[in-house]
C-alpha cells in the first residue's frame, strides 16, 4: 500500500514560485490546530510557520488540542481550514468510530495534504525499568488511555493485540490528554503509553531516572500482524532511526504510520488547499531541519493510496508536479465512496430513536457494519 515517490528530483524545483505568488493564495494570517505543546506535531507546525514567516509573510498560529476531538472541533465548525492532526482526527474520523461516533459527531468527510513518513515511529512507549522489551512484556504493566483520543487508545489496542493481549491483560489507567499520558510515565503514575518517538516527552523520559524503552514488533510474526491489522490497517512494519536513544545504527523492529497528517475537510476551498500543498512541498527545505521527524514531509516519501482520501486541491498540485498516478484516480475516489456509505448509513441511524446515549452507540455499531459489508467494503471495526 505503500507507493512511495522517488521520481521528482528536480521537478519541484523547476516549479517553485516567488513568495508573492504563493501569498496570493494563502492569507496573511493562517491557523493549524496540532497535538499538545511539545509534542512532535507541535513542533513541526512551529518550524512550518516560520518557514511560512521568512519567505512568504504569512503568520501561521498553531492552537494545541489535548486529544483528537479537541483539535478536529475547530475544522468542523469552519473556523480553522487545516490540522497537523493523527490517525484519531482523520481516519478514525472518517470511520464515525469510538468518540467519533457519538451523536454530535458521526462519520466526517475528511482529505489529506500530506503524509509525514519520518524515520520516527508512533508506538507504544515505555519506562525502561519496568524490563519492558517486547509487547508481549506489557502484561500486567500500568498503561495509559487517554480520554477523548481515540487513535492513542486503539493504536494500543491493535498493538497489544499483536501479543495476543487485551486491555484486560493490563492496568488501564486514564489520563486527560497525550501530555498527562507521558508525564505520568515520568512520575511513576503508569508504565507506558502511546507516542511518537520524537515528542518532547519522551526526551524526558529518556533523561529521567526511569529511562525510556520501545517494545519491538518483528515483522515476520505474520499471525501478529494479522492480529494487528485487523485492529489498525493503517500500520505498516518499519524500522525506526529518529527519536530519543534511536539512530541509524541503533534502530528499532516495530509498527508505525504516517503523523501528523496535514488534513481538511472536503468543504475547504481547492485553492487554499492548493496553495497550502504546494507551499509545504516547495518550502520543504526551509524547514526540514528544523523540528526532528521534518524529513517526513519531503514529496519523495508521500503515499497517495492511504486510507483517507486526498483532497481535490492538493491532487490538482500533484498532477502538475507528475507525481500523480492514474491507478490513485481510482482508489482516491473509492475512498471517498467510502465516506458516502458511512455518511448515507449515518443517516439512517439518525432516524432511529434509542434509550440512551450507550444504546444509540450500539445500534451505530451495527448501522455502519451492515452498510459496509453490504457494500462490499472492509468493516475494520464492529465494536468499541
Amino acid at each position: 500500500m505503500r507507493h512511495y515517490t522517488y521520481a521528482l528530483l528536480g521537478a519541484v524545483a523547476g516549479l517553485a514560485l516567488s513568495a508573492s505568488a504563493f501569498a496570493q493564495k494563502l492569507p496573511d494570517q493562517l491557523t493549524w490546530t496540532a497535538y499538545d505543546v511539545g509534542s512532535g506535531g507541535y513542533n513541526q507546525a512551529v518550524a512550518v510557520g516560520n518557514a511560512l514567516k521568512n519567505k512568504m509573510n504569512v503568520t501561521l498560529r498553531v492552537l494545541p488540542g489535548k486529544n483528537d476531538v479537541s483539535r478536529t472541533v475547530p475544522l468542523r465548525e469552519g473556523k480553522v481550514p487545516f490540522s497537523a492532526n493523527g490517525v484519531g482526527g482523520t481516519y478514525m474520523a472518517q470511520e464515525g468510530v469510538y468518540e467519533f461516533g457519538a451523536k454530535e459527531w458521526g462519520p466526517q468527510k475528511v482529505r489529506t495534504l500530506l503524509l509525514n513518513n519520518s524515520d520516527a515511529l508512533l508506538t507504544i512507549v515505555a519506562a525502561k525499568d519496568t524490563g519492558v522489551k517486547t509487547m508481549a512484556d506489557l502484561k500486567g504493566k500500568r498503561v495509559a488511555w487517554v480520554i477523548g483520543a481515540p487513535s492513542l487508545n486503539q493504536n494500543i489496542t491493535a498493538l497489544l493485540a499483536y501479543a495476543n493481549l487485551t486491555w484486560n491483560d493490563v492496568q488501564k489507567v486514564e489520563f486527560g490528554g497525550f501530555g498527562q499520558a507521558m508525564q505520568g510515565i515520568i512520575n511513576g503514575q503508569v508504565d507506558a503509553a502511546f507516542s511518537s518517538t520524537i515528542s518532547g516527552p519522551v526526551y524526558q523520559l529518556a533523561s529521567s531516572p526511569r529511562g525510556v524503552a520501545y517494545p519491538t514488533v518483528p515483522h515476520g510474526d505474520k499471525a501478529g500482524w494479522a492480529r494487528l491489522k485487523a485492529k489498525a490497517p493503517f500500520f505498516v512494519p518499519f524500522m525506526g532511526a529518529e527519536g530519543a536513544e534511536m539512530s541509524a545504527d541503533k534502530k528499532v523492529e516495530a509498527a508505525t504510520y504516517p503523523y501528523p497528517v496535514l488534513m481538511t475537510y472536503d468543504t475547504v476551498d481547492a485553492g487554499q488547499v492548493y496553495a497550502m500543498t504546494k507551499a509545504m512541498v516547495e518550502l520543504f527545505d526551509e524547514y526540514k531541519a528544523a523540528a526532528p521527524g521534518n524529513g517526513g514531509w519531503d514529496i519523495k516519501r508521500q503515499v497517495f493510496d492511504w486510507v483517507v482520501p486526498v483532497h481535490e486541491g492538493a491532487v490538482k498540485y500533484f498532477k502538475e508536479i507528475k507525481v500523480w498516478k492514474p491507478e490513485y484516480d481510482k482508489s482516491n475516489a473509492a475512498l471517498i465512496e467510502r465516506q458516502k456509505v458511512l455518511a448515507e448509513a449515518w443517516a439512517a441511524h439518525g432516524k432511529g430513536s434509542h434509550a440512551d446515549d450507550a444504546a444509540a452507540m450500539k445500534a451505530w455499531q451495527k448501522t455502519r457494519a451492515a452498510a459496509l459489508e453490504k457494500a462490499k467494503m472492509d468493516v475494520f471495526l464492529t465494536e468499541w
